[in-house]
């Protein structure tokens, strides 16, 4: 399953816990209570993060928390990736740097070769696009990563933001006002895609003197950790990374996801079968995780949950939640 730093995690713990958050209630709540947060290049399940954020939500009544977090949190003191990317000549080219380490920050499963954010020009405006799988059904991840926007923008260039206007793919949540005022332009919810648009100008502004050397030095940090990750990724996590961006289309096979490994069929299957594997409960393995990831975030109906996982049929998905859980997905959201 795709990993996230502990660094991040540790970020929105200290957040959480400064706003009246229990500490080891919100670390059990995701499994961590025993998991050392010191190391913040250590990679954790990705599932962890999200988790956090709805127990803390839960925990403090804050349906605001992702986007007061992601507004407060500071990308250089949680990450090396911030630290590059504050250090690039401009801001287009710390999106550069922020596509080719992503990663390291938080694995949301973009398929190999496409980047994280993508940007396109609109006359005077560009849109920065964030390109992550099924976005909408984590929308407290679309909350955290434009409002640190928000919060670097005025941080560095003072509170005259340049954004022209916001748009998120998930439905209008009860927090919606807090949109309009952080980021100071009208939101539309339920669109085609999860972008913020801004001024050109914005690309072309920096952060102040650089240091070349210091931003070399980073970099080749970055890389190690960057060869580190992708060294330490199992089988079993190359597979399931494969299979997420197509995971929703119901046409997941062996075949198409050697093809996406770059391998043949026969030569992916000798491989999970060298590590105990089959694909076939790989592939319900990871039905089963996604699903109920779904349905604990509460913003889709178990139609929808169905569809995204592969189910053509909302019976069918039924029959193989009770078999995964013994509840029906309707039980387990409550």
């Amino acid at each position: 399953m795709p990993t996230v730093a502990a660094g991040l995690i540790r970020d929105l713990l200290n957040f959480a816990v400064g706003e009246g958050g229990d500490r080891e209630a919100l670390l059990k709540a995701v499994g961590l209570e025993n998991t050392p947060l010191d190391d913040q290049d250590a990679r954790l399940p990705a599932t962890a993060f999200v988790g956090l954020i709805r127990a803390a939500v839960k925990q403090l009544n804050r349906p605001d928390l992702a986007l007061q977090y992601g507004k407060a949190s500071r990308f250089d003191d949680f990450s090396i990736v911030g630290l590059i990317s504050f250090a690039s000549n401009s801001v287009g080219e710390g999106f550069q740097q922020m596509n080719r380490y992503a990663k390291l920050v938080l694995d949301t499963g973009v398929g190999e070769g496409k980047q994280r954010f993508r940007l396109e020009e609109d006359g005077d405006c560009v849109w920065v696009i964030d390109q992550r799988p099924n976005p909408n059904m984590t929308p407290e991840l679309t909350e955290t990563v434009f409002a640190r926007f928000v919060g670097d923008f005025s941080r560095f260039f003072g509170d005259e933001l340049p954004y022209r206007a916001f748009h998120v793919t998930h439905d209008k949540p009860v927090h919606w006002k807090t949109y309009e005022d952080m980021f100071g332009v009208p939101v539309t919810f339920g669109a085609k895609w999860n972008a913020l648009k801004a001024h050109k100008s914005w690309l072309e502004l920096t952060t102040g003197p650089k240091n070349r050397y210091a931003f070399g030095v980073l970099s080749d940090h970055a890389d190690a950790l960057m060869r580190e990750l992708e060294a330490s990724e199992t089988l079993r996590g190359q597979v399931e990374k494969a299979v997420l961006p197509m995971l929703h289309k119901g046409e997941v096979s062996m075949e198409k996801v050697a093809e996406m490994m770059g391998i043949s069929r026969p030569t992916l299957y000798r491989r999970l079968k060298a590590e105990g594997l089959n694909f076939e409960t790989l592939l319900d393995d990871l039905r089963r995780t996604m699903a109920i990831s779904y349905l604990e975030g509460g913003k889709a109906s178990v139609n929808e949950v169905a569809y995204l996982v592969g189910f053509s049929e909302a019976s069918s998905f039924s029959r193989a939640f009770k078999r995964w859980t013994g509840k029906a997905p309707s039980e387990w959201r409550g």
